[in-house]
């Protein structure tokens, strides 16, 4: 297992995580994963940082069940957290980070493995509908909801777990719903733009 350094193992460079998280990583490679997710998670829109629990809950009460965001983990030893307003009210649930990815908690009773990713936008796109096959609106919303997948939340609660649409920060701009509609359609479409166009888009490579 290769060595990671001591500002490594104590945050997140140039991040907001950084004051407050602790977790220390396996490897040197499980602190480039957590680096390129958070650089990722700040292009999508939908990432809100530093923000607790409460504060989610204002945000996604007003909300149709199946919105989400995501925000820093107000637990010390997890980075993420996604929070989703479901017929329930707001539920949080912790994304685990390991070197092997990043994953959610199952349902205690499935002893099925969860699926782990090495980035947390494919983790949200997984559950939205299964990865790439899944027809997405210009906004990022689902056209047709998923079959109902239970998971722990940060409660040890059950729940039921349906994202349909992300709850944006802002509008978002031409330039990202262009990369997001590209991202749809495949690389094949990228490889003939210019360099600085392809520079762009690996910035961002989910569909959300």
């Amino acid at each position: 297992m290769s060595s990671v350094t001591p500002s490594e193992s104590s945050r997140i460079q140039g991040s907001d995580l950084a004051p407050l998280h602790y977790k220390p990583f396996s490897s040197h490679e499980h602190y480039q994963q957590v680096m390129d997710a958070h650089r990722k998670l700040l292009e999508s829109g939908f990432y809100f940082g530093p923000i607790g629990g409460l504060e989610a809950k204002a945000l996604l009460s007003k909300e149709e069940p199946g919105t989400f965001l995501i925000r820093d983990s107000s637990d010390r030893r997890y980075f993420f957290t996604l929070s989703v307003q479901t017929v329930y009210g707001t539920r949080n649930l912790r994304i685990h980070s390991e070197e092997g990815g990043f994953f959610l908690e199952n349902d205690y009773q499935n002893k099925e493995k969860v699926p782990r990713f090495d980035c947390v936008l494919k983790l949200i796109m997984f559950y939205m509908g299964r990865g790439r096959d899944v027809q997405l609106t210009v906004d990022g919303a689902s056209k047709e909801s998923m079959e109902t997948i239970y998971l722990m939340d940060s409660r040890g609660i059950k729940t039921p777990l349906e994202l349909l649409k992300p709850l944006k920060i802002s509008p978002s701009s031409l330039k990202h719903i262009c990369r997001r509609a590209l991202n749809r359609t495949g690389q094949g479409e990228v490889q003939q733009l210019p360099q600085a166009l392809r520079d762009f888009m690996k910035k961002y490579d989910a569909s959300i």
